[in-house]
């Protein structure tokens, strides 16, 4: 994949204009509450930032992934919770503040964790693949620049100008979901000729992750003694992935088209999953 200014310039930009979004909902408060409930928070970042790039590693396994949607799959599990995350736990009656801290801690946490199982997935799958392999402290600034740099001055508008950040937000919601999906568009176009095969390869273990990381995140939350507020968040932490920051890196960074479609189709496998989420939340986790 030839680098163009959809990847050198769009995708980052998308991205980073997704996450000042995603910044201005943020508060201080936000980081603290970790504290209020630390067994939450921690089971939460363990499915997130552990148990899910594990599962994904198995299912790649199981079902025996090319070597490059294998990379891409494990990306995609490196990645933090997605910015929608939020909603759809409050539109699930899970604990929308739990979420929201979840997302934040993950954003951060996964910026360091990235750039070694990305470099480990590569030397693994692809033996021969250095020369794709990422720099290390290249990719730890380029994602620092495009995730969290932008969080903090979404979050710094929102202290500063308050009332401002909350006419912007709508705002930026609305341009977080357009540029999603022109970067879903973008990725999947770039690979039309070969998207029915790799969808083929790629979907049944896309929607196997999504099901299971569902799964263990809400079932070990109960597990652990939590209530099914808070589990339903676990799960939707777990299963609802920024594919966008996937797409940016697999094209990007490491510039392989091939190895953004996990990302696009999971993203798109994870709306339905997501709204199955919502209908079965309402009918359990009441008011």
């Amino acid at each position: 994949m030839e680098s163009s200014i959809i990847t050198e310039l769009f995708l980052p930009l998308a991205l980073a204009i997704i996450m000042f979004g995603m910044g201005l909902s943020l508060t201080v408060d936000d980081f603290k509450r970790i504290l209020i409930y630390p067994k939450a928070a921690a089971l939460g970042l363990i499915n997130q930032i552990i148990l899910l790039p594990l599962v994904a590693f198995g299912l790649i396994h199981v079902f025996d992934l090319q070597p490059e949607l294998a990379v891409g799959l494990m990306i995609l599990a490196a990645c933090p919770g997605g910015a929608t995350s939020n909603l759809i736990t409050h539109l699930a009656k899970g604990d929308a503040a739990l979420s929201i801290t979840l997302t934040a801690f993950s954003s951060f946490i996964t910026v360091f964790t990235i750039p070694f199982l990305v470099n480990f997935s590569i030397a693994y799958f692809i033996p021969d693949g250095e020369e794709q392999q990422l720099n290390i402290m290249g990719t730890v600034i380029s994602v620092l620049v495009i995730t969290i740099i932008p969080v903090i001055l979404g979050m710094l508008v929102s202290k500063k100008w308050t009332v401002l950040a909350l006419k912007w937000e709508p705002l930026f919601r609305k341009m977080s979901a357009v540029f999603f999906v022109l970067i879903l568009i973008a990725a999947i176009l770039k690979e039309k000729d070969n998207l029915l095969g790799f969808f083929e390869e790629a979907g049944p273990v896309a929607l196997t992750l999504n099901i299971a990381t569902l799964a263990i995140g809400y079932f070990s939350g109960i597990i652990f003694g939590l209530g099914k507020k808070q589990s339903t968040t676990i799960a939707i932490e777990a299963g609802i992935q920024n594919g966008t920051l996937g797409i940016t890196i697999a094209a990007t960074l490491i510039v392989n088209s091939v190895m953004t479609i996990p990302s696009a189709i999971y993203s798109l496998i994870m709306f339905v999953t997501a709204s199955a989420m919502i209908l079965w939340g309402n009918r359990n986790n009441g008011d």
